[in-house]
């Protein structure tokens, strides 16, 4: 694939920490609210704008998207600063770099360590049982995990007219109560339907002298997952979410601002690369729980146990890994601020895969048909695109 010119990306397998209040998901929305007139600072240097759609793409890394910019040329053109309004560089997720997390930190505007949704499965907090923080099974009050309201949720009630454009079974759900609750839903029953979709977004950007529409894209993370970025269905994919795009853009009014970005990137896992926890004496001892993702693992240890999981674990992955204790990733901004109530729901032992290993555990056995995977801190999956238009 042909890469973007322009700026100079970091090679994929670089840590990358996030940019909390310099540049990262949980910067936008307090960003267009300053536009708005709410107050608060901008961090991102943001137009001037009333009206904006915000289109969240899941699983567009900026990485992926410059080796691929030939498949998305509008995208492209707006990383290489032809649009509108120049790109944000070095903008990032939160960490994990996976989606509950990143979704809550754009929606609330707050660091993953202080809204407490801090990955896609953690222990619970009251039950110590494994918890999944995206379809929420078995936890009937998310919003008693995550009690912070919305950034959209203030905007509504400043009077500014807020609009959520996603597929229809996102209505009501856990996650969207938690991390983007208080616009009016526009529910997208047919996914394939872009001059339905098309029109919901241009019906909630315009419905009032000040308007926030929220719009979400999922079939390129889908893809990648089932499929993997290295392939023509993944391209596909982003080839289509280019062109609805750009058709989104020529029929919005010119006075509304469109930003898009992503929540995390991808990073393809070959088979020989996959260890399995039960598989490997080393990795089971004193650990009670595995969490997080197969890229970004919570344990959950035994009392007094932590150092010596750690230890061992940093000695079986070697150069594949970084392995932190709970207060090591704290001290090194790993989750930003991290309110007390937050510190229990992290592993007592962190481990942030690198290059393109992972550790997967049969007791969580979907991931294992997973082909893409993202929520360590490479370039590859904390990189994502800010760019206005």
């Amino acid at each position: 694939m042909t890469p973007l010119a322009g700026p100079v990306y970091p090679a994929a397998d670089q840590v990358t920490l996030p940019r909390y209040h310099h540049g990262s998901l949980c910067d936008v929305l307090p960003a267009i609210g300053a536009r708005l007139g709410l107050g608060g600072a901008d961090p991102l240097g943001l137009p001037a704008g009333d009206r904006w759609v915000l289109v969240l793409v899941d699983g567009l890394g900026q990485l992926q998207l410059a080796d691929h910019a030939d498949h998305a040329p509008y995208l492209a053109s707006l990383l290489r600063g032809e649009g509108n309004h120049p790109p944000v560089d070095g903008f990032t997720s939160g960490l994990p770099s996976t989606t509950v997390t990143s979704l809550t930190s754009l929606g609330t505007g707050l660091v993953p360590g202080r809204h407490g949704i801090i990955g896609y499965s953690a222990r619970h907090p009251r039950t110590g049982a494994f918890l999944n923080m995206l379809t929420w099974e078995g936890e009937d009050d998310p919003v008693s995990l995550q009690p912070h309201p919305t950034r959209l949720q203030a905007f509504a009630d400043a009077g500014i007219a807020v609009g959520m454009v996603a597929p229809a079974r996102f209505e009501g759900s856990g996650l969207t109560r938690v991390a983007l609750d208080g616009p009016r839903f526009h529910p997208i029953h047919d996914e394939r339907d872009e001059d339905g979709r098309v029109a919901a977004i241009l019906d909630a950007a315009t419905a009032g002298p000040r308007s926030v529409v929220y719009a979400y894209e999922r079939e390129l993370d889908h893809t990648g997952h089932a499929r993997g970025v290295d392939s023509g269905e993944w391209r596909h994919q982003l080839r289509r979410i280019d062109a609805m795009l750009e058709r989104v853009r020529e029929e919005l009014p010119d006075d509304v601002r469109m930003v898009i970005t992503g929540d995390h990137g991808m990073v393809d896992i070959p088979e020989e690369h996959r260890l399995v926890v039960e598989d490997v004496a080393a990795l089971q001892g004193d650990v009670e729980l595995v969490a997080g993702e197969g890229r970004f693992r919570q344990l959950y240890t035994a009392p007094g146990c932590a150092d010596a999981v750690a230890d061992r674990w940093r000695r079986e992955l070697g150069p594949y890994a970084l392995v932190r204790s709970r207060a090591e990733a704290i001290a090194e901004g790993w989750y930003g601020e991290v309110d007390p109530e937050v510190l229990p729901r992290y592993g007592d032992v962190v481990v942030a895969m690198l290059a393109d290993w992972a550790v997967m555990t049969r007791t969580l056995p979907g991931e294992l048909a997973l082909v893409g995977m993202h929520g360590s801190l490479t370039a590859a999956e904390m990189y994502v695109p800010l760019v206005v238009d």
